[in-house]
């Protein structure tokens, strides 16, 4: 297990944007981080009331949004506007070409959210969007399949041999997780803080883990958290 601390991330300030990247993206670049497996990007972004990412354009990559705090507003090229709030789970296949936006619904409040660029299994595939509601309750005590390659349990589909799951935990809630042979996994921190494997792991922490069977998971305190199940 390879753990990439919080602390560690490449930090970006823009005034109305806060963002601290997990692996390599647009100005931070390190060597050592350029991804895991399929996994490319994982930025956490903090955007202030109503400012926003103009317009602008992706290719070949599916992108998951998931919002942690505040609304987030979606326009993009192939017609779709949509608000994503706490529970949804938007995916965009950028496939040819696809632009779009990304604004802060709000006038008040900050959005805190996880942008989230995963390889697709092959370039050129036809841009597409999808976006569902996963509620609280589906997702605590549990971990709540909510990406994978055949959209199985009204999860959204992803383009890539990979399962996303959500957790919501309270204090002392533990959980397993079994990885298949030949399969690897990585677990983000997005609130709280837990046990992994029995090392520490805060809010913002990340954690890869490869040639494991069985990933054991301890809440210390109350904790949202993704894992990604990956060949």
């Amino acid at each position: 297990m390879i753990i990439r601390r919080n602390k560690d991330r490449g930090q970006v300030s823009l005034g109305w944007l806060k963002s601290q990247h997990t692996f390599s993206f647009g100005h931070y670049y390190d060597p050592k981080y350029m991804g895991f497996g399929p996994l490319r990007v994982i930025n956490e972004d903090h955007v202030q009331p109503g400012k926003g990412f103009a317009t602008h354009g992706h290719q070949d990559m599916e992108i998951i949004s998931y919002v942690l705090e505040g609304a987030l507003e979606h326009q993009d090229s192939m017609g779709n506007g949509s608000v994503i709030r706490p529970g949804d789970v938007q995916r965009m296949t950028a496939g040819t070409g696809v632009e779009h936006s990304e604004f802060n619904h709000s006038e008040t409040q900050f959005a805190h959210f996880l942008q989230i660029w995963i390889l697709p299994e092959r370039n050129g595939l036809t841009p597409g969007y999808e976006q569902r509601n996963f509620p609280a309750d589906d997702k605590r005590g549990r971990l709540k399949l909510v990406a994978s390659a055949d959209g199985r349990e009204q999860s959204v589909k992803v383009h890539q041999d990979v399962s996303l799951y959500a957790s919501l935990l309270t204090t002392d809630q533990s959980l397993q997780h079994i990885l298949a042979a030949g399969r690897k996994a990585w677990v983000q921190i997005a609130a709280g803080s837990i046990s992994l494997q029995g090392e520490l792991l805060q809010a913002g922490d990340g954690a890869a883990l490869e040639g494991e069977q069985t990933i054991d998971i301890t809440a210390n305190t109350n904790t949202e958290l993704l894992l990604f199940d990956m060949a």
